[in-house]
């Protein structure tokens, strides 16, 4: 496991301006895998209530992106840091665009889990558990990665993409064939396949977050390199 040493400023103060960003950025990435699950239970569960709380704390994860940033604004200005400093700096600034969107796509779930569906179409919703589990578990370990600055864990992550595209694809194909076998199904399905779409996203920009923690270990940009060149790089 590599990871990367961020304790290392003669002024402690600085220390612990960063640990204090960083700190917040792992509350903001709580919230957010809190808001995914809750989203995901309210549309498994047919939870109305539950998913009517996923939509009013969106606004603390709103808040948590412009507080974060405003800090790390102060800190560019302030301290001026360079080389790993300030990767580190701009890595969180992304992360928390992305942390901010995930959130976003938590949001558009939820509002599915408010919709009525017939007991045939609330089987459909069914479908979506297995790319729903498989994307939160995705979010857990890029955060997990993050905390940790763990480039290896990152990699393994980032690399793992590929199964929620497929398992995505899968349950696109079981949509489609649904659709066309029963047309009054089409507005419906179409809720099924706007989450799908969602925890698809979410799999990109846990990819994206992955790009940071390796850009900030490795001072190398992955993000328009093939997956099966990218070892090679390193």
């Amino acid at each position: 496991m590599e990871t990367f040493d961020t304790g290392r400023h003669i002024s402690g103060q600085f220390n612990q301006e960063l640990d204090a960003v960083r700190n917040n950025v792992m509350n903001m990435g709580g919230l957010v895998e809190q808001q995914l699950k809750n989203a995901l239970t309210a549309v498994s569960d047919n939870n109305e209530e539950l998913a009517r709380k996923v939509l009013s704390s969106d606004y603390k994860i709103n808040l948590m992106e412009v507080t974060i940033d405003e800090e790390c604004t102060r800190i560019i200005a302030k301290r001026q840091p360079a080389a790993s400093d300030l990767r580190l700096v701009m890595a969180i600034i992304k992360t928390i665009a992305d942390l901010e969107r995930i959130a976003d796509e938590a949001e558009k779930i939820a509002k599915v889990a408010l919709e009525q569906f017939s007991a045939k179409q609330q089987d459909l919703l069914l479908n979506l558990d297995n790319l729903g589990r498989l994307v939160l578990t995705t979010l857990h370990d890029t955060l997990d990665a993050f905390t940790r600055m763990d480039f290896d864990a990152a990699l393994k992550v980032h690399q793992s993409d590929n199964r929620i595209d497929r398992e995505y694809e899968a349950l696109m194909r079981q949509l489609m064939t649904y659709m066309m076998e029963d047309p009054r199904s089409i507005p419906s399905i179409m809720s099924v396949i706007w989450s799908a779409r969602a925890l698809e996203r979410i799999g990109d920009r846990c990819q994206n977050i992955c790009e940071y923690v390796i850009y900030f270990v490795k001072g190398k940009v992955i993000r328009h390199i093939s997956e099966e060149d990218v070892p090679g790089i390193f």
